[in-house]
């Protein structure tokens, strides 16, 4: 629901950008967050799957 929300509230930013340089950095910011989020819990993921194997 949250993504939702955010998308509807990105797509409005975006309608109202002054320039094309805007919105590329709106758009990178707002995804950026999440590519973070999924790089850091692969990582918890392979590090966590080594260390049982090592056990």
């Amino acid at each position: 629901m949250f993504l939702t929300l955010q998308q509807l509230d990105i797509e409005e930013k975006v309608k109202n950008a002054p320039d094309n340089g805007y919105q590329i950095g709106l758009l990178i910011g707002s995804y950026l967050p999440f590519v973070i989020l999924v790089i850091v819990a692969y990582l918890l993921y392979y590090f966590a799957k080594k260390n049982k194997k090592r056990n």
